[in-house]
């Protein structure tokens, strides 16, 4: 049978002979070359940016380089800010989206008191990341297993629970270094942290923006909490109130005198150390019903949290129901018509 040229197979089938192309070149699957992610982002950003009015050379640029971030919890601290900010104990990512954009300097991802874990943890960071609000991961236990996992979502900041020693904070430092500076596990190339490992500069710079906070939370932490603020890494005391109180012995009154006494003499010890010369810790703390925030700044907080989540919702649900139940023993017919109307009023103004 008679093989037909590309014309007589192009007016066989009704194309015209201009429309005739030369037919490919044989492919053979070794030849077949397939760009990798990278190369594929890396030629799309060199396309000409009149294309693109809002790019910048600076934004289109894949590796800037490292250096700390001046918008970070650290560079704000020793900027000589005092900082505000909200415990997440519900892990519910519409409560996290309403805490950012509410202002909040900073929000703390409860995993010690809350119900979450690590893929919850990861949620919450995912809802914060719109308006770049700087999170902090507490962590359920001091270990190394923990630190790994929650410093790999990429948080600004590690806090590590119930410190009583230098030696339990060297600890703690360890797990969020790289051998040879300490033991935590790398995944560097793959993990959130690092962008999946499109941010090829992480490992330059992943300790300059990290917020590392130790708990300082019994009697026996207290007696050493200068030798755990001066533990190099350690960036904030943050004082626990509940737990300190339980640990004094008054676990039902945190106001007691003695539990006073001893959180100040915490503060002070903590207050002493020389954060301006690359030394030291800040203080950081939690609101008390006795103990307001605007107290514990000007006691020299710098990190000061004054709400958990469920705790605002609670208070608020609590009074709306009694709020409901008192109208209904207060009210009359007489004036039903009026009170609606300044419900109503009241309820679009808020």
């Amino acid at each position: 049978m008679a093989t037909l040229t590309n014309a007589t197979a192009a007016a066989a089938a009704g194309v015209p002979k201009t429309a005739v192309v030369k037919p490919l070149p044989f492919i053979s699957s070794r030849s077949l070359s397939f760009p990798s992610f990278k190369q594929s982002i890396s030629s799309f950003k060199s396309l000409s940016l009149t294309k693109f009015p809002t790019l910048s050379p600076l934004e289109c640029s894949p590796n800037p380089s490292p250096s700390p971030s001046p918008s970070s919890l650290k560079s704000r601290l020793r900027g000589g800010e005092t900082l505000y900010g909200i415990f997440l104990l519900s892990f519910s990512p519409t409560l996290a989206e309403i805490a950012a954009f509410s202002g909040y300097d900073f929000v703390v991802i409860d995993m010690e008191h809350g119900p979450g874990g690590i893929h919850e943890s990861l949620q919450m960071l995912r809802s914060l990341t719109q308006t770049n609000t700087p999170a902090i991961i507490r962590l359920p236990e001091s270990s190394a297993a923990w630190a790994k996992k929650a410093l790999d979502l990429g948080p600004q900041g590690i806090m590590f629970p119930m410190i009583d020693s230098a030696k339990d904070a060297k600890k703690a430092v360890s797990y969020c270094r790289f051998p040879p500076d300490g033991i935590r596990g790398s995944a560097h190339t793959v993990v959130r942290a690092s962008n999946y490992g499109i941010n090829e500069g992480y490992l330059s710079n992943y300790m300059e923006d990290l917020l590392i906070m130790c708990q300082v939370e019994t009697v026996d932490g207290v007696k050493k909490v200068e030798d755990i603020a001066a533990v190099e890494g350690v960036d904030c005391i943050q004082m626990g109130p509940l737990d300190l109180s339980a640990s004094v012995g008054y676990l039902w009154d945190p106001g007691h005198k003695k539990v006073k006494e001893v959180l100040r003499t915490a503060e002070k010890a903590v207050l002493k150390s020389d954060t301006k010369a690359g030394g030291g810790a800040f203080l950081g703390g939690f609101a008390m019903p006795n103990d307001p925030p605007e107290e514990l700044g000007k006691r020299g907080y710098k990190m000061v949290s004054g709400a958990v989540d469920i705790g605002l919702f609670r208070n608020a649900a609590v009074e709306d129901v009694r709020k409901f139940k008192m109208s209904l023993n207060a009210g009359s017919d007489d004036d039903e018509g009026e009170d609606d109307k300044d419900s109503d009023e009241k309820y679009w103004s808020e």
